[in-house]
């Protein structure tokens, strides 16, 4: 590997590259941007233009990425597209030049821009957009591959880097720079644990009229947002809840006992008659439901809760009757992150556990609700003891009326609480024993996360003495090892607050 290359392995490489003709777009101001860069971190620079690069050379020896950008009425190739280019870049002190490799109408061929690249003595980085270019840059013996061209040779502009190419490029064996659409740090990093050599950051650092239409468009989006109120609503397998809601209120509400025996297209029928009244009164639409949503459709997690068919296009069958989209999320986690906006983790890291007609649960760990791979982070209803049985089936609302049952007594879970509270002995032995497994989860789930806080919802976890005794069975462990449990705050809203704040946030 040449030293200009190792002068910059696994680093930030600045483009300093200003918007054409913007206040910024002189020589003196490139310098300014390339010296502050170098000085914050960046090891080497990406300089456009041959006023700029002799300016920059002038001032550094930092290894500099050149090139010559041209609009042409003959080609859509932009980038270095011809020999007196190179050459021009070559005396400009360019020690690697960029050009357009893509496969596309050209006026000068990518094997005829390498050799004078090379023939100036300097080292040819092709600009490329997909992995057969890619292939066929490195047969004609290009030094660098960039992966700049990508998501810009036809089509829309896809909004995240492209980082399979990337991947697939490194695989090619010559050092591979990560460009283009890299605008958070986190995505750098990423880039250099896939293989980049190096990571090109642009418009992120250099151009402040794309930053601020970026916080702008975002500020304007959630301006417009909470211009009205949202319409969200929660399907569980005892209720189906709609409502308008604004910030952390509760405009209107309606709801209705969910019929088990009906089918999903019934349910999203319910719904849409439930909101019927209120047309035209919102913006965007959320919704939380019992199970698993991943890509738009909804799954059943346990069937005894709501017998949902594996797959089914929710996303889609809401469309049909709304007219725009729904953003969808399972209750649990809709409610986790209600209470961490509005509610008992008053913005603190939180574990959310409802027990309910099942149990089920959400976390959110450094402000980001965590949904995992498949939508199912937080299921803490089905994890299982040692019986092999899932926790759910011991401690919920169904358990508590079932057991109550297998004793004699035919009531539901509010029954069974309103027995206890009357000092029935056989009642307060089964919440008691509900309340032992979910302890046992609590404690289990602090070791595992170590949330701030941990709130416990749903009909069973807010019904009378339930969390009381929940503190008491974890009285004994140390202070470092015993959950802070708190009461949900919104209650049975929660779910539908949680689902309006998480569809406001993505307009």
């Amino acid at each position: 590997m040449s030293d200009c290359l190792q002068r910059f392995a696994s680093s930030l490489v600045v483009s300093c590259q200003p918007v054409p003709e913007g206040p910024l777009d002189h020589p003196d101001q490139v310098v300014g941007f390339a010296l502050a860069a170098l000085a914050s971190g960046g090891r080497g620079l990406r300089i456009e233009g041959i006023a700029n690069l002799k300016a920059v050379r002038a001032a550094t020896d930092a290894p500099i990425i050149g090139l010559i950008k041209r609009d042409l009425d003959t080609s859509p190739i932009r980038i270095t597209p011809f020999l007196d280019d190179v050459a021009a870049l070559a005396e400009a002190g360019a020690d690697i030049i960029a050009f357009d490799a893509t496969d596309r109408v050209r006026p000068v061929a990518v094997a005829d821009l390498c050799k004078a690249v090379h023939a100036h003595g300097k080292l040819a980085m092709a600009d490329l957009s997909n992995i057969e270019e890619a292939k066929a840059a490195v047969a004609l013996g290009v030094d660098v591959v960039g992966t700049t061209m990508s998501g810009y040779t036809g089509g829309p502009e896809p909004s995240d880097p492209d980082f399979q190419l990337l991947a697939a490029a490194v695989r090619l064996g010559r050092p591979v720079i990560a460009e283009g659409r890299i605008r958070v740090p986190e995505q750098a990093a990423e880039a250099i644990r896939l293989g980049a050599h190096g990571v090109v950051v642009g418009s992120a650092i250099t151009r402040p009229e794309h930053i601020t239409h970026w916080f702008a468009d975002a500020i304007g989006a959630a301006r417009a947002a909470s211009a009205q109120p949202t319409l969200a609503f929660d399907l569980g397998g005892t209720k189906t809840l709609v409502a308008l809601v604004e910030g952390d209120r509760i405009v209107e509400v309606s709801e209705r006992t969910t019929d088990r025996h009906l089918d999903p297209a019934d349910w999203c029928d319910a719904i849409a008659e439930l909101a019927a009244p209120w047309r035209g009164r919102y913006g965007a639409i959320g919704g939380a439901v019992t199970g698993v949503v991943h890509g738009g459709r909804w799954s059943a997690l346990n069937p005894g809760t709501l017998p949902v068919s594996t797959g089914y296009p929710l996303a889609d069958a809401l469309m049909s009757r709304f007219g725009q989209p729904v953003v969808l999320h399972n209750d649990a986690q809709a409610a986790a992150w209600g209470e961490y906006r509005f509610g008992a983790g008053a913005g603190r890291d939180l574990l959310f556990v409802t027990v309910s007609t099942g149990i089920g649960g959400g976390a959110v760990i450094g402000g980001r609700l965590l949904t995992g791979r498949g939508g199912v982070a937080g299921s803490v209803g089905l994890t299982q003891e040692t019986t092999g049985v899932p926790l759910e089936t011991l401690a919920s609302g169904r358990f508590l009326a079932d057991a109550a049952t297998a004793l004699g007594h035919a009531v539901d879970a509010p029954a069974v609480f309103a027995a206890a509270a009357g000092g029935e002995a056989w009642a307060s032995a089964v919440v008691g024993r509900s309340v032992d497994v979910v302890a046992r989860l609590l404690q289990n789930l602090q070791l595992l996360f170590d949330p701030a806080v941990m709130v416990v919802g749903g009909g069973v976890g807010l019904a009378g003495g339930y969390r009381e005794r929940l503190e008491a069975r974890l009285a004994h462990l140390p202070p470092h090892l015993k959950p802070e449990i708190r009461a949900a705050a919104l209650g049975k809203s929660a779910g539908v607050i949680g689902a309006a704040d998480l569809a406001r946030r993505t307009l």
